[in-house]
């Protein structure tokens, strides 16, 4: 599973296997399709995030994409984390799936429904302690298409 998080919104796709760069390239698209103007986004330091095929991809976009690595080791500053813990713990708990598939529908619809619940999303970004450092960053972020549009910024894992 790929989440990406803007202030008051994420989005999310589900893969059966690893995330590899091939599934990040196409979250990614999906993304550009979604979400207008240009992204920041903050990534951990999964290989499928520093690979050539990825970071080809991100110039190929022509200064759209902007990338912000987190301090290794560094789950507690990751909004996204925060995302899986609350379905994992609030949302899925009782679940007793039948198979994989029903696993992942119940996975689906609790995600659905957590995005419709933008409160919930701010407390995973002031729970990862970036909250604060977002609109610092933003003031100098692309400078000559500045935007007061915060949904520009993406938090991917």
């Amino acid at each position: 599973m790929i989440a990406g998080v803007t202030l008051w919104n994420f989005y999310f796709q589900m893969f059966e296997r690893a995330i590899q760069s091939e599934q990040v390239i196409e979250f990614l698209k999906h993304l550009l399709r979604y979400i207008h103007g240009d992204m920041l986004l903050i990534w951990d330091r999964l290989p499928a995030h520093r690979s050539l095929l990825t970071q080809q991809f991100i110039r190929d976009q022509k200064g759209r994409l902007t990338m912000e690595y987190l301090p290794a080791y560094a789950p507690e500053l990751n909004p996204v984390e925060y995302i899986w813990a609350h379905c994992k713990h609030h949302e899925l708990p009782n679940v007793c799936a039948k198979n994989l598939w029903d696993l992942g529908e119940g996975a689906r619809r609790s995600l659905k429904r957590m995005r419709r619940r933008p409160r919930l999303i701010t407390a995973f970004w002031k729970q990862a302690s970036l909250f604060d450092l977002i609109p610092l960053y933003y003031t100098g972020f692309n400078k000559d298409q500045r935007t007061n549009n915060f949904t520009d910024w993406v938090r991917i894992v």
